[in-house]
């Protein structure tokens, strides 16, 4: 067993540092406020990710880094570059592996499913922040000055989305009490959903397997299905009412976004949900052997959770 360093504590970086630690490992979670799991085997640091001098001294010793912070949606342009030069300098000078979690943004918009191999032409300024981060990690690994590998995923869903996950609490929790959910556009395109503990999964998978580094992969992800059909089955295995699904109009969030910045920003990326957004994970699970969860028993828990809230 060995020290793992996580930087951030939402949706993923928590998680994944409870399944770190559950496996036997010395994990220590980094994040602004110092919040982070309260069990046995974490330690929390109150440090900001971008202190380059300070992510040294944390990740001394350690096996691996990861990169789950979360910056503000509308704030990535400003704050993901010296985040991702802080623990990239970090890794490099302490020797720990730097294990970035990342998504499909820098691929932009594609015909036909993503692969690993799609290439990184997004237009777009979050999918370009995102790209840059990797090419810059993949430069410093290509000239041996650090380890590095990259996992990618779609929109989450699970226990602990964000309510700001387009499967999250705004979704879920109407679905079950019989009310409308909102979604972006049409219901029936087919789309990627990724299950967060197959994220935490993925995450230790890549950190202590040197096949996997110094390239990128996409996480075991469940065949794409519509929103429309999530719902459905997500509304059968509750025993819930038939689910009712109300489409937002672009002017709406349009003009959401004159108030809100997290709606604001969402223009950029409302490809993904305007035509079929499909991943291709096969890689992963050929290389490792891991699978994705599948769906039912992903939906399932998904239930249970909210239920215990």
């Amino acid at each position: 067993m060995g020290k793992h360093v996580v930087v951030g504590a939402d949706q993923v970086g928590g998680r994944g540092a409870e399944t770190l630690a559950e496996a036997g490992h010395d994990v220590v979670v980094v994040t602004r406020s110092g919040s982070g799991p309260d069990r046995a085997g974490v330690t929390r640091v109150a440090a900001p990710a971008q202190d380059a001098a300070e992510m040294r001294r944390v990740t001394e010793g350690a096996d691996a880094l990861y990169n789950c912070a979360n910056p503000k949606y509308h704030q990535w342009a400003q704050d993901w570059p010296p985040i991702a030069d802080s623990l990239l300098r970090a890794a490099e000078a302490t020797g720990a592996v730097l294990v970035t979690l990342s998504n499909l943004y820098g691929y932009g918009p594609v015909d036909g499913p993503m692969t690993e191999d799609t290439p990184l032409a997004a237009t777009g300024t979050k999918g370009r922040v995102r790209a840059e981060m990797w090419k810059q990690a993949l430069a410093a690994h290509q000239a041996g000055r650090v380890r590095i590998t990259e996992v990618r995923g779609s929109d989450y869903f699970g226990p602990g989305a964000s309510e700001q996950s387009f499967l999250g609490g705004r979704f879920v929790g109407p679905l079950l009490t019989g009310r409308r959910a909102m979604v972006l556009s049409d219901p029936d395109i087919r789309h990627s959903w990724t299950y967060l503990p197959d994220v935490a999964t993925a995450l230790a998978t890549v950190a202590t397997d040197e096949r996997a580094w110094g390239r990128a992969w996409h996480i075991p992800t469940s065949p794409a299905q519509s929103i429309r059909a999530m719902a459905e089955r997500l509304c059968e295995l509750a025993e819930a009412p038939a689910p009712r699904l109300g489409r937002l109009p672009g002017w709406a969030l349009t003009a959401g976004g004159v108030v809100s910045p997290l709606l604001r920003e969402l223009r950029e990326t409302r490809y993904q949900f305007d035509r079929p957004f499909i991943v291709d994970s096969s890689a992963f699970t050929a290389t490792f052997g891991v699978t994705a969860t599948p769906m039912d028993e992903a939906l399932k828990e998904t239930i249970t959770s909210w239920r215990a809230r």
